[in-house]
């Protein structure tokens, strides 16, 4: 569980990555998550068990965790599936601990995402999470659309709190808040995080928030404000959602939430060198 005034940091280049029109060559990929292995990341989101029709960027994830470097890591790794046969995949890969899943607040969302409504989503949820459990694997729930969308559906933070607390009903123990299209508030970060935190004390809530560069900072302050003690980052703050209807969205960037915990005299665990050392490879992935 979260300790009080720990800050945790996953280090996301499955996300960074995944919408990337060009292939990242896989041993650009290993080389560049072997790097970031060794910073002291508290997990890796490193790749997926997606169809590669869906995201053909990820679909040499197989073939990479049999080239990482998992020897001399504290890093946990996780990848992301969108139904139960990927599940059934990831799950025999003694080198991956956590298993994440996207659970969207959007019906139209969750549609495009995962090609079932949410009601379908959650049934397989649970079967997930019943095979996670005998496998000794930890399921991630990823609260898409936490913050709105685009569609013009019925949004208000109750319902965030009512799909939290179905996946808590089914045993899931690891919450990620996503801000999808980057239309969080400051303000509203804080008072989502506040609501949530104060009722489940016994579970992780992780903030996986896309952003505006230029509002990065005031969102972790408003999370960590909240309650949230562990965020989800990626080196440059590239990544994000097509959809955002603002071009600068990408994820909140490892530089920013560094600054910030510098500022707030908290240690981060990082090894700031190691770190320098990954952060040669983005010329190499994003261009």
């Amino acid at each position: 569980m979260v300790r009080k005034n720990d800050l945790f940091i996953n280090e996301c280049p499955r996300d960074a990555m995944q919408g990337l029109a060009h292939f990242v060559p896989t041993e650009t990929k290993v080389n560049y998550i072997n790097s970031l292995l060794k910073v002291g990341f508290n997990r890796i989101d490193f790749g997926s068990f997606v169809s590669p029709k869906a995201i053909p960027q990820l679909r040499d994830t197989a073939e990479v965790i049999g080239k990482l470097e998992l020897e001399n890591t504290n890093s946990a790794l996780l990848a992301i599936i969108a139904n139960l046969r990927g599940a059934e995949q990831a799950v025999e890969f003694e080198e991956i601990q956590f298993i994440g899943f996207p659970l969207s607040i959007s019906e139209e969302f969750q549609k495009r995402n995962t090609n079932k409504t949410i009601n379908e989503a959650i049934e397989e949820l649970a079967k997930i999470q019943d095979l996670c459990l005998a496998k000794n694997k930890i399921l991630v729930v990823y609260l898409s659309m936490a913050f709105g969308n685009p569609y013009g559906e019925r949004y208000e933070p109750g319902l965030v709190r009512e799909k939290a607390q179905t996946m808590i009903d089914l045993g899931v123990k690891e919450i990620s808040v996503s801000d999808t299209v980057g239309r969080a508030s400051p303000q509203s970060v804080k008072d989502l995080f506040l609501a949530l935190s104060g009722v489940w004390q016994n579970v992780n809530l992780t903030a996986h928030l896309h952003s505006n560069p230029y509002l990065a900072t005031e969102k972790i302050a408003a999370a960590w404000e909240g309650g949230c003690k562990q965020f989800d980052v990626a080196l440059g703050g590239f990544g994000g959602c097509p959809m955002a209807e603002d071009d600068l969205v990408g994820n909140l960037s490892t530089e920013s939430i560094i600054g910030w915990a510098k500022d707030q005299n908290l240690e981060t665990g990082l090894n700031l060198e190691k770190l320098q050392m990954a952060s040669a490879f983005l010329p190499q992935i994003f261009h």
